[in-house]
């Protein structure tokens, strides 16, 4: 009997040696330095135009009785209910004031940061929201001022910041040099609280994703415990974010591009743990060959 052997065909490489580009690593993610310097300019922007509201004190206070007499009209809740329950407890609104001085823009540079580097399509869609957002409560700061509850007498609430602590505002808001008091209405505390949610929501596909609300329904609380928002503050600003939303679109097909592109990151990860494992198994990482018999005969 004849036989002869020849080598069996090369095995294909293993999937994880050969990696598609995922569609999450090539989604346009815009160049970094650019939109750092956008970022940044975007919250200066945002400093400044407060800072160019500032100095219109006897119009911000008939604005604030104004807004006042508003809620009373629509019958919202008063904003001293909120405050009592937070003054039962001096730790309870030290925490408040300390999320109110602290949060706002970590937890939003935190949300940028984090949809730059895993979600690009979904930042590019947000960073273009809160823009809009932005520049839109800063045309109502300047053409409406409006001194804060805290400080209208009318109200008969407690300057939580200032009894204790911390604050991020002076003492006497016509020389405090740091920021403007009187751009509380639309309140961008809320506004971008709830776009970090809203953007997390739809660029994630937990079924725990719903609890980000948490976010801004925290922070109306403490904006509206600490005296520094009216109720109809962080209405305006859902107002304002729904029109930007209603303008400027998430791309069609944006959510289920991303989230195959992680889902193939995973896989990719996956066959790599296998991968491993096997080359552990067989000592020199590698499977043994087997000869094939062909062409055997009599």
């Amino acid at each position: 009997m004849e036989s002869r052997t020849e080598p069996a065909e090369a095995e294909p490489e293993p999937a994880a040696a050969i990696r598609r580009p995922s569609a999450r690593s090539t989604a346009a993610r815009p160049p970094l330095g650019r939109e750092l310097l956008l970022v940044v300019g975007l919250f200066v922007v945002y400093k400044v135009g407060r800072q160019l509201a500032d100095g219109h004190t006897a119009e911000a206070f008939r604005n604030a009785n104004r807004v006042w007499d508003w809620e009373r009209t629509l019958h919202l809740p008063g904003e001293g209910s909120v405050q009592g329950a937070l003054l039962h407890s001096d730790i309870v609104v030290h925490l408040a004031n300390t999320y109110y001085a602290t949060v706002h823009f970590p937890a939003t540079v935190a949300f940028l940061v984090w949809m730059y580097l895993r979600r690009p399509v979904h930042y590019v869609w947000s960073r273009r929201v809160l823009a809009a957002v932005t520049a839109a409560a800063l045309a109502l700061h300047l053409t409406f001022p409006l001194a804060p509850p805290r400080l209208l007498a009318a109200a008969g609430l407690v300057d939580t910041g200032q009894v204790y602590g911390p604050t991020v505002y002076g003492a006497h808001p016509a020389t405090d040099e740091m920021a403007n008091q009187f751009a509380a209405m639309p309140s961008l505390h809320f506004g971008w609280a709830l776009m970090v949610a809203i953007g997390l929501i739809a660029a994630t596909r937990s079924r725990l994703r719903w609890l980000w609300l948490l976010h801004p329904l925290l922070t109306l609380l403490v904006i509206v415990g600490t005296a520094n928002h009216y109720w109809l503050d962080a209405v305006v600003a859902t107002a304002l974010l729904g029109i930007a939303l209603a303008v400027i679109r998430l791309p069609r097909g944006a959510g289920a591009t991303e989230a195959h592109g992680l889902v193939a990151d995973e896989a990719s990860d996956e066959a790599d743990g296998a991968a491993g494992n096997s080359g552990g198994a067989g000592g020199a990482g590698e499977k043994e060959s087997v000869p094939e018999l062909v062409g055997a005969r009599r």
